[in-house]
């Protein structure tokens, strides 16, 4: 098909594509930028280029530019460690990195060339070729996710993947003239990309935010129009708190709330208010949503994730078995807009895919009605702020330390964030609990760092010698 900015550049040259506080540029502005940026980044053609930015204009033309020179673009989550970083763009096979001259700083073992946005800006135009058509097969993007030994997978998304993504959500949320989607959550996470071709693909304008802030995005919903945007948990909590008394207007058509299970005091609190918060399913594996609750369900079914997109097919299963209707087992789903793989990751993809399902690992039942209800994500995933934490990553940073024999990480309930991470450890030396947490601070992002650590002589652990994490959760409740 058509590259997709080229041809709603066609379609639409005049019309509002992105938003800021301060600026405003349509199509024909976007694809010239893009078209720009290709010409004199050039020597990225085909390569598996890496983005590490915050929200920014500059950001978004990077990624369309990438598009244009065929190159596969691997995002890269700015809060990790400089380690984290690099063993990222090791998996991913990234060639060159791409990003805020801030941020790149940080990177000083990287092995592969980075350039700043400021660096390309000042190169000049080549005459190259630019693409016309995508091929829907080939790999657009990836991002990455960690699996229960807490070792980073890229997952590889196809432009398919996100074309199927954004109609099958179309066909669920409906498109209106007037929709405006407001970005505050990373570009660099599936939500705030899947925005972006939602953007691109149906003639939608974003609202673009550097970051969340309970105060500007209220003010651009009462203000700018803003018809949609996506939250998790804590944001949502955040933004009812900030809003007060004060109620959304009538144009506001949908709060999608995803990155967990919401907490039922929340949905209720949304509803006194009148604000329509619509409960989505999904991960970086399935582009974004898979299942999003319908917004003539949205009071009905409170608590619910609805039922999968038109595309896309969701079961509940205990291995191959498929369960009835109010059994708690393993969610599964198949679909176009489903990965079709890990990159480079053999045994990942022999463990997640049977006959074409992609076994999430998440927990969950159906209704009577098929209305899909999430009861965990994943029996060990800590769900922070809506970032996926991963325990066996912490345990491998702790039993790095002289001394240490065991690690055991676990999530507690928290007012603000959901989950924070909470770390037992076994240690023949005298750590103390502030050197144990500068040692993960070194390590790993700073919503990874334990909240607090425990000393035991032993940990939990069953026959096989496995660390039995729930144990540990029952610690934290005495």
């Amino acid at each position: 098909m058509e590259h997709w900015l080229l041809k709603r550049a066609n379609l639409s040259p005049d019309a509002l594509a992105i938003e800021t506080a301060d600026q405003q540029w349509t199509y024909r502005e976007l694809y010239h930028k893009s078209d720009q940026f290709a010409r004199k980044a050039a020597f990225l053609q085909g390569k598996h280029v890496a983005i590490l930015s915050e929200n920014c204009l500059e950001m978004i033309v990077a990624f369309w530019g990438c598009t244009l020179l065929g190159a596969k673009v691997v995002f890269l989550n700015t809060k990790l460690t400089e380690r984290e970083l690099v063993q990222q763009c090791d998996t991913a096979d990234v060639e060159i990195v791409i990003g805020q001259a801030s941020l790149l700083a940080r990177l000083q073992t990287l092995t592969c060339p980075s350039y700043s946005y400021e660096d390309l800006k000042a190169l000049p135009a080549r005459p190259i070729e630019l693409l016309t058509e995508i091929n829907p097969s080939s790999i657009c993007s990836m991002m990455f996710t960690s699996g229960t030994t807490g070792r980073a997978k890229a997952v590889v998304q196809t432009y398919e993947n996100h074309w199927s993504s954004a109609i099958a959500s179309a066909l669920n949320l409906g498109l209106q003239a007037r929709d405006k989607w407001l970005i505050s959550l990373p570009l660099f996470h599936i939500s705030g990309l899947s925005t972006v071709m939602k953007s691109v693909i149906y003639g939608m304008p974003i609202y673009l935010m550097s970051s969340f802030n309970a105060e500007n995005i209220n003010h651009a919903i009462q203000s700018r129009g803003i018809t949609h945007i996506s939250v998790v948990s804590t944001t949502c909590q955040r933004l009812l708190e900030e809003l007060e008394d004060n109620r959304y207007p009538d144009t506001f058509r949908c709060m999608l709330l995803g990155g967990g299970p919401a907490p039922k005091s929340l949905l209720e609190k949304a509803a006194n208010k009148g604000i329509p918060i619509i409960q989505t399913y999904g991960m970086t594996e399935t582009c974004s949503q898979i299942s999003t609750l319908q917004m003539k369900d949205a009071l009905r079914k409170l608590g619910s994730a609805g039922k999968a997109l038109f595309s896309a097919s969701l079961e509940i299963r205990k291995g191959k078995e498929k369960l009835e209707a109010n059994q708690i087992g393993e969610i599964v789903v198949k679909g176009p807009m489903v990965t079709p793989g890990y990159y480079q990751a053999e045994q990942a993809n022999e463990q997640s895919f049977i006959s074409d399902w992609f076994y999430t690992g998440d927990m969950g039942y159906v209704d009577e009605e098929g209305f899909l209800y999430v009861v965990d994500r994943r029996s060990d995933l800590i769900i922070s702020g809506g970032e996926n934490i991963y325990p066996a990553e912490i345990e491998d940073v702790l039993l790095s330390m002289e001394g240490i024999k065991e690690a055991g990480v676990t999530g507690r309930e928290d007012k603000e964030w959901g989950q924070v991470p909470i770390a037992f450890v076994v240690s023949e030396k005298a750590w103390t609990e502030e050197e144990l947490r500068a040692h993960c601070e070194q390590h790993l992002a700073r919503f990874k760092v334990p909240r607090k650590f425990y000393f035991y002589k032993s940990l939990p652990r069953n026959a096989t010698n496995k660390l039995q994490r729930h144990l540990l959760r029952k610690k934290l409740i005495k």
